[in-house]
């Protein structure tokens, strides 16, 4: 009796995530309101903007949809995979990849999305390069290999543990 009351308070303890989700969806709400005073701005100063500005800029911007969509990837699939199926009836809305989405290969989605933002971030940094003291940008190069070696060896370790029990 006491045993089942205990795993029935525990599974029940999974919707706590759910106002996690709901915030991580009110951060994307901030993040599409600076995308846009971001690109408001770009657009106004267009014509004055230098290219290596203007590239910087974009940059950003591209920095600001992968960081965006890693927000969505992370909210949707975790709550699928931790709170309750997300069943969208009528319309058009499928979402195909959510059920390829499981703990491990979220990981790896999220190691190599980290990857893609740092890569980012590091050409924007090797385009202000004469500004940056040569040590700086060598710290940012260890930084981003790190990053990089991680998110091969998540990948690698996920394969050889994980991918035999996996169906697709």
């Amino acid at each position: 009796m006491l045993e089942r009351l205990i795993e029935k308070l525990l599974f029940s303890s999974r919707w706590i995530l759910a106002p996690v989700y709901v915030g991580l969806s009110l951060a994307l709400v901030a993040l599409g309101v600076k995308f846009f005073q971001e690109l408001f701005h770009v657009l106004s100063h267009v014509l004055i903007l230098k290219e290596a500005d203007l590239v910087l800029t974009i940059l950003a911007l591209i920095d600001m949809v992968l960081v965006a969509g890693l927000v969505v990837m992370v909210m949707i699939s975790s709550y699928e995979n931790f709170v309750s199926r997300i069943e969208l009836k009528g319309g058009n809305e499928e979402l195909g990849w959510l059920s390829k989405l499981d703990a491990g290969t979220l990981k790896i989605k999220v190691a190599a999305s980290i990857v893609a933002i740092s890569s980012i971030h590091l050409l924007r940094i090797f385009m202000n390069a004469p500004q940056i003291p040569n040590d700086k940008l060598m710290w940012y190069v260890i930084i981003h290999l790190t990053f990089v070696i991680s998110a091969v060896l998540m990948g690698v370790l996920d394969k050889l543990s994980f991918a035999v029990h996996r169906d697709h």
